[in-house]
């Protein structure tokens, strides 16, 4: 054991714990949840703490040697390494102050390792007097959130188009495909399965572009302003330089804020970007619930798609398969709408110059980044890359629903197609099958009429409507009043 002590007294560590006496005792007051903290913000700690150690020894204020010592301890936290002795909650009080605490002391104490010294040996490499030299909580915990969220947000730019990707394909795929679009879950007009596939993937192409500008909104860092953002206890070359250091660094468009005490003491801009998380989350939502709806079955549902077969779905049902990814997808979602709240409370309940609710922020945030990341790319590979049509449902869905009827009202008019529909169901016949029979609309008609070509048009010319009466002049047909929906 080694004894360390700060202004509350004297504790015993382990030997060769890289962690000190400041994050002991914030793991025995905030044994809360059992999480562990991303190891992305970990890394983006340790960047940080690089960053302010160059621009330190840059300006004469930290030895070479000493911050050579500092760079190589966080590299190694960048590759992964030491990050059991980040031991920490990610619920904490003191606004972050405890990681920070936990971050400069597996520093200093690798570092004092990397130059022969004993951990513990702070008259040497001290976590407060050089690593966290010219810093505060306030400035190097909201600093590496941003650097952490950046880094997710690169990645989820990938999921993304991964996803959007493999429904683009599938609207490819699908073009040929003639179905039944429903409105309120009931028979609407008829559409391809590969419109309704485009139309997710129209989705997904407009969340890339939110995801593009979520990375505008959180660029600018608050390091260098130390403890409220005027930058009291740092030179101000200091203050000028690490932030530059920690953009040559990550390779992220960071730059200092204008305005330091803004970015020390609001939030808003996480709250935009949760935001944007959060409307992507709810077309992950729509997406997944729509295709296992399209899915359900497959004897007694929709069964217009099968899914892949991932595995078995029930302990009692023999050959049951379940739509585990949509599902997972699903849970995701929600969760990062809830985070979305969470976060948003947290941000407004920031008080004067600082945010003490800035760790449940910063869970949320991270959480929320990285469920999307993973769960967008592991839809677009072991779901939606796997979907196949079933045509022949989807057709025989189509011959049974009144769709054909929709397509004729330009033609015929409301109340004659609602007669027609009427005499169809009294003989107990198919629609199609109904007006074939009485002339009106023969079967080689009514196919052209539901043809994937038909649906792809936008709108109708009057020769679609060849020997089906379309009158010669220009007066809207008779709908029967206001839309019928």
């Amino acid at each position: 054991m080694r004894q360390e002590s700060d202004a509350l007294g004297v504790r015993l560590l382990p030997e060769g714990a890289l962690f000190g006496i400041h994050a002991l005792r914030a793991s025995e007051n905030f044994p809360v949840s059992g999480y562990a903290i991303f190891p992305e913000f970990i890394v983006a700690f340790a960047q940080v703490k690089a960053a302010c150690a160059m621009a330190n020894q840059e300006i004469g204020a930290l030895a070479p040697g000493l911050a050579e010592a500092i760079c190589g301890a966080c590299r190694e936290l960048m590759a992964g390494q030491h990050h059991d002795q980040i031991i920490v909650d990610p619920f904490q009080g003191g606004a972050g102050t405890s990681l920070n605490m936990n971050v400069n002391e597996v520093v200093a104490n690798r570092a004092l390792q990397l130059l022969g010294h004993a951990p513990g040996n702070y008259a040497v490499l001290s976590p407060l007097d050089h690593v966290n030299l010219h810093q505060s909580t306030n400035d190097t915990y909201p600093t590496a959130l941003r650097v952490a969220a950046l880094t997710f947000l690169k990645l989820l730019e990938t999921g993304t188009s991964k996803l959007q990707e493999a429904l683009q394909a599938k609207e490819t795929a699908f073009a040929h495909v003639v179905k039944v679009g429903r409105t309120e879950l009931m028979d609407a007009v008829p559409m391809t399965l590969g419109m309704e596939f485009g139309a997710f993937a129209e989705a997904m192409a407009r969340d890339r572009w939110r995801i593009f500008k979520c990375r505008e909104r959180i660029k600018q860092v608050n390091l260098g302003g130390t403890a409220i953002g005027t930058g009291l206890g740092a030179p101000r070359q200091f203050i000028f330089r690490a932030a530059e250091q920690l953009r040559n660094l990550t390779g992220l468009p960071v730059s200092r804020a204008e305005n330091c005490i803004d970015a020390t003491s609001n939030a808003d801009s996480f709250v935009e970007v949760s935001g944007l998380l959060s409307a992507l989350a709810a077309d992950l939502l729509k997406i997944s619930s729509d295709l296992r709806l399209l899915a359900s079955g497959p004897g007694a549902g929709l069964a217009e798609i099968h899914l892949p077969d991932l595995q078995a779905g029930s302990s009692i049902m023999p050959g049951k398969v379940n739509p585990v990814m949509p599902e997972c997808l699903g849970q995701i979602a929600l969760r990062v709408m809830a985070n979305h709240q969470t976060l948003t409370l947290a941000a407004s309940l920031g008080q004067l110059q600082l945010n003490q609710f800035m760790p449940l922020l910063a869970h949320s945030l991270l959480e929320s980044l990285r469920l999307l990341c993973r769960g967008t790319a592991l839809f677009a590979e072991r779901c939606v890359a796997g979907i196949t049509a079933n045509e022949g449902r989807c057709e025989e869905l189509v011959t049974r629903s009144h769709a054909l009827a929709t397509v004729l009202v330009p033609a015929l008019g409301y109340a004659t197609v609602s007669r027609l529909l009427a005499e169809a169901e009294a003989a107990g016949v198919p629609f199609a099958d109904h007006l074939a029979a009485t002339g009106i609309c023969p079967a080689e008609t009514a196919a052209e009429l539901l043809s994937p070509k038909r649906m792809r048009k936008l709108g109708y010319e009057k020769q679609d409507y060849a020997g089906l009466g379309l009158p010669d002049t220009e007066e809207t047909p008779d709908t029967g009043g206001e839309d019928k929906g």
